[in-house]
């Protein structure tokens, strides 16, 4: 018995001590069970998002879900990551209203841009101007700016906004037109330079889209230069019919920018078919001609021989704005040519015919009667 108890003081003490493998797997296992109780943390966590995406897929509400998930999970990382995602929701409804806000401002600019007349066909939504006014039509008279595209400063009017009559051509020397939707463009910049965009005239029959602040918001109107500004201050000066589209009836000065822009398929700057028109007193000797209803302000006119293959380039005429002078050597020629218009913007419009034609002063030569 004796040495029974012996026997077993010492397994035990051995046993305490670590001396077994087996023994040696059982203290280790302690170590082990936390990344086990991670793992399945982990794993209830997948389940509870996974549960949570389901719910909110269906429409239900799964904050409880991630509520559940943050509490159960013991990594804070876990956690941290929960809060996040329960967040989310809040701020993205948030969202919505302040996007709200943006939509209902902007609706307000299209609502009152919509009331605009915007003559011309394809062009884009009127965009609302950074100035803003209440009467609108007391803007300080000051020199125009030029921009990239065009320019901006005063706009007025020349004509009247009650009767609204058509164009007498103006400086630009159409006579008696069908244009109603006309205006006149600015000569200088500052006082007497000759810095603005009429160039002697070389603006004529070019379209300029104008947008006005007015006390019911942005408008724009689209017209046919057919004149040059008598003031100092003059940006663009509207005909009455586009006048009164942009004033109604509060006439005045209005703060407003431009850009030229190509006539083509604009209502209103019509007056007649395209066509090559010869000033009167013209002769074998001299004659000067000018383009009416351009697509576009006229950039050049060349005559190529059709047989002869010869070339000239007519030149800017110094007798009046908006003509080009018809060389002597072409008036007193039997053959024909290609006389060839180019524009500011578009394609170019040619007509075969015979040049000594133009010796016949006021006389009217139609494309679709020359068209190459």
């Amino acid at each position: 018995m004796k040495h029974f108890r012996l026997g077993l003081f010492f397994a035990l003490a051995f046993v305490a001590c670590g001396g077994d493998s087996d023994s040696t797997s059982t203290v280790v296992e302690p170590v082990t069970e936390p990344e086990t109780l991670l793992s399945s943390d982990d794993a209830k966590s997948s389940s509870a998002m996974s549960s949570a995406e389901s719910s909110s897929s269906r429409g239900e509400n799964a904050s409880s879900s991630l509520k559940e998930m943050s509490s159960e999970s013991s990594p804070v990382s876990s956690a941290q990551k929960t809060d996040s995602s329960s967040e989310k929701p809040e701020s993205s409804s948030a969202k919505p209203e302040s996007s709200a806000e943006v939509v209902s401002s902007s609706s307000k600019e299209v609502s009152t841009s919509s009331s605009a007349v915007d003559s011309g066909a394809g062009s884009s939504a009127v965009v609302p101007l950074e100035y803003t006014c209440e009467l609108c039509n007391n803007f300080t008279a000051s020199d125009p700016e030029l921009t990239e595209k065009g320019g901006k400063g005063s706009i007025t009017t020349y004509g009247s906004v009650t009767a609204k009559e058509t164009s007498l051509g103006g400086a630009c020397n159409y006579g008696q037109t069908n244009i109603q939707y006309y205006a006149a463009i600015h000569v200088n910049v500052s006082p007497g330079d000759d810095e603005g965009p009429w160039d002697g005239g070389l603006a004529c029959g070019g379209c300029v889209r104008v947008r006005a602040a007015t006390p019911e918001g942005t408008k724009m109107v689209t017209v046919r230069i057919t004149d040059r500004c008598p003031d100092a201050n003059c940006g663009v000066d509207l005909g009455g019919a586009p006048a009164s589209d942009i004033m109604g009836d509060l006439v005045g000065r209005y703060y407003g920018e431009w850009e030229f822009v190509s006539c083509e398929g604009v209502e209103g700057v019509w007056g007649d078919s395209t066509s090559i028109w010869v000033k009167e007193g013209a002769s074998a000797f001299w004659s000067v001609i000018q383009v009416r209803n351009p697509k576009d302000a006229v950039k050049s006119i060349t005559a190529r021989g059709i047989a002869s293959n010869d070339a000239f380039e007519l030149k800017s005429a110094i007798e009046a704005e908006n003509f080009w002078t018809v060389p002597q050597e072409l008036l007193q020629s039997e053959n024909e040519y290609a006389i060839t218009v180019t524009y500011r913007t578009g394609e170019p419009d040619t007509w075969i015919i015979k040049p000594a034609l133009f010796a016949e002063g006021e006389a009217t030569y139609y494309l679709y009667d020359y068209r190459k």
